[in-house]
């Protein structure tokens, strides 16, 4: 940006002061049930009605309460709605929750009658019958649990059943506009923090019975366990150790002021000019509206002369030619329009100690990553795009913009960028535990992956990918999925990293081409890595490869046996059709572990790579079938054995890694297209 003008800034900045909007934060989208208690068809009576009452309630900007209830048409082709929003939840995001509900229950379910669709912000539900102050019949009870125990499960418990049992009370005696209570219950040194709510149509009894079956299930579901949630469609209690609610909720907007009342009318002004207001009463100074064109006034002027003192304060910092500074200036706006914390580059040079090499925490084709440590007291991991990358302005672009529009427990969360001059950094949340490839290949640190933590990370995983692929805003493949992308927290819960090199679908694709491949070798599909064909489902034969690995404890490169050396694909396969598949499980986790569950999962990740890229389940499959023990498996047919020699280094910029960088091993022969190593696998060593 060459120059600022600040007539031009003003008429920008002016429609947003004179008119501030409420973003809404994107809601998370939970299950879906469709019910099966009958169908209609696409141009029945019953379809117009449903398509009134969910229309009806996505435009809905007159109701304030939280609480939406439409009907339409008579028996038996009525359609009725109710949406319900989470009682601690803000106007701007229960309408934002309420309007993407409606536009995805009838993608989900099609041609139900009947169905319920959960978000983190709202309840959404529908039938051919009246609802309004019953109780849902028969309704499946959808549960979420914490994999965390508690230290002390017996203690926790107890204080738990008090929080809840409060809680039930407390919303039971609710209003008819909202029936809902949080609260906290100490246990030790552990705070539970506790949420109940009904729909507010039901009476104090049937919200009552609601809750005690809901709280009746939380043992089945979670007991002892941090954590815990019990969906119904009318009613929903949920416990975790950290606050999941706020505090106070957001109050809605005032209506407007009625019009002042005159004892008296007003006299008839003259048809030749109007009369000046009257001096006396209330009329005689309309300060309201005199503030309420100053201020914003003067707000854009301050504001105005604070900008141009930021673009003459960038001009004279600017050592580059002017084209390039103009395009980087309008891809830092563009990202900081978005509302992310824009840092300079001094405030990271200081954070990282001058990207001081003890902070190094890995390099690859993006960069180098580095730890830093904010004013705050916040860890944090800076990626420094390379100077000389050929892929940086691209990629760093593309992360940004992605990233930015991601927001789930099983991702790593980016807290900010700086765009200076040839500087483009990117500031991720740190993730102390490194990535997991440093666990599972290591020797001795494998020991501290017990099956239950194991067991949690591919279920964490799914769950992340899951809301790459369907449940954010974007269809996301993210194409380099791989153990050393995959980062552990304090409790060993797994995030999803390296988004640098996903390909943005629109909602409408479903694969895309490619000549340029990237990724790690013994994780691509098949397709990806022949043709350069990426989908969905080649997210799934990766996260497949990723399961077997974490079973086995083995690289997918190859498996060692005595004096045999075998690729773990082929040998997997090979003792699952001998039914000898206790040996592929890693020894280190001993005999006190689930058989059922292990051979489950290795069930699992032989579906997922399979030749037959429309014989893979989506990863939504997947996570059922990880949650649903009574689900049956198909069986697999046999995977793709391309991969037959080492793969070299499998770190990442996010390795962590204190190991030396290894070679890369011979690659398939492509013949259609160049085939790339690639460098973002590459981790140089560095001094703990």
């Amino acid at each position: 940006m060459n120059s600022c003008s600040p007539p031009l800034l003003f008429l920008l900045l002016l429609p947003v002061i004179l008119s501030p909007l409420a973003t809404a934060q994107q809601p998370e989208f939970i299950v879906k049930v469709c019910s099966d208690a009958g169908n209609y068809t696409a141009g029945s009576t019953y379809r117009r009605n449903l398509n009134t009452v969910l229309s009806s309630l996505a435009s809905d900007d007159r109701t304030t309460t939280g609480f939406y209830n439409v009907s339409s048409g008579q028996s038996p082709d009525r359609a009725d709605a109710i949406g319900l929003c989470r009682g601690d939840v803000g106007l701007g995001d229960c309408r934002s929750c309420i309007a993407n509900a409606t536009g995805r229950i009838l993608l989900d379910c099609p041609a139900q009658k009947e169905a319920v669709g959960y978000y983190d912000f709202c309840i959404l539900r529908f039938a051919n019958r009246s609802i309004y102050g019953v109780r849902a019949q028969n309704a499946v009870t959808y549960f979420l649990s914490n994999n965390n125990n508690a230290s002390d499960p017996a203690q926790f418990n107890t204080a738990l059943e008090r929080l809840l049992r409060r809680l039930r009370g407390q919303a039971a005696a609710g209003t008819s506009v909202k029936k809902f209570a949080t609260g906290t219950e100490r246990e030790g040194f552990v705070t539970i923090y506790g949420l109940a709510q009904c729909s507010p149509d039901l009476s104090g009894t049937l919200c009552d019975d609601c809750l005690v079956e809901a709280i009746g299930q939380v043992p089945n579901c979670c007991g002892g366990r941090v954590g815990g949630q019990i969906l119904k469609p009318d009613c929903q209690v949920r416990f975790e150790t950290s606050r999941f609610y706020t505090e106070s909720p957001p109050p809605p907007p005032p209506p407007p002021p009625p019009p002042p009342q005159s004892l008296s009318p007003p006299p008839r002004p003259p048809a030749t000019s109007p009369l000046p207001p009257p001096d006396g009463g209330g009329g005689s100074k309309n300060w309201g509206r005199i503030i309420a064109i100053v201020i914003p006034i003067v707000g854009a002027a301050v504001i105005g002369f604070i900008f141009i003192l930021c673009c003459r304060r960038r001009l004279k910092k600017s050592r580059l030619p002017n084209q390039r500074s103009s395009h980087l200036d309008a891809t830092a706006d563009e990202i900081s329009s978005e509302g992310w914390l824009q840092y300079d580059f001094e405030t990271i040079q200081a954070v990282t100690n001058d990207f001081a090499y003890q902070n190094k925490l890995g390099e690859g084709g993006f960069g180098v990553v580095y730890k830093g440590v904010l004013s705050s007291g916040e860890e944090v991991a800076v990626k420094r795009l390379g100077k000389d990358s050929g892929q940086g302005d691209l990629e760093f672009k593309n992360e940004v913009k992605l990233v930015a529009k991601l927001q789930h427990r099983n991702l790593v969360r980016l807290l900010g960028f700086c765009l200076e001059g040839r500087e483009r950094l990117l500031v991720y949340e740190f993730v102390p535990n490194a990535s997991l490839d440093q666990f599972l290949f290591d020797p001795d640190k494998r020991a501290l992956l017990n099956w239950e933590r194991r067991y949690k990370i591919i279920a964490g995983i799914a769950r992340g990918m899951v809301y790459l692929h369907e449940d954010s805003r974007l269809r996301i493949v993210h194409r380099d999925l791989k153990a050393s992308n995959i980062l552990l927290d304090a409790e060993m819960n797994p995030k999803i990293a390296d988004f640098g090199m996903a390909r943005l679908f629109d909602m409408d694709e479903t694969q895309a081409n490619t000549n340029r491949i990237v990724g790690t070798y013994g994780y691509m599909a098949p397709e990806y890595a022949m043709h350069g064909q990426f989908s969905m489902k080649s997210d799934v034969f990766s996260f497949g490869v990723l399961v077997l690995e974490i079973v086995s404890g083995q690289k997918n490169s190859y498996l060692q046996g005595g004096s045999s050396m075998e690729d773990l694909l082929s040998y997997a396969w090979k003792n699952w059709r001998n039914g000898t598949y206790t040996s592929l499980v890693d020894p280190s986790l001993g005999n006190n572990v689930s058989g059922t569950e292990i051979a489950r999962c290795i069930h699992i990740g032989l579906l997922c790579v399979q030749e037959n890229v429309n014989d893979r389940p989506t990863m939504a499959t997947v996570a059922l079938m990880l949650t649903s023990h009574s689900m049956t498996l198909p069986l697999p047919s046999k995977p793709a054995f391309f991969m037959n020699t080492g793969t070299g280094g499998d770190s990442s910029s996010w390795g962590y890694s204190s190991t030396s960088r290894e070679a890369m091993g011979s690659s398939p022969s492509v013949e259609a297209l160049p085939l790339s190593r690639n460098d973002a696998s590459i981790t140089e060593p560095y001094a703990r």
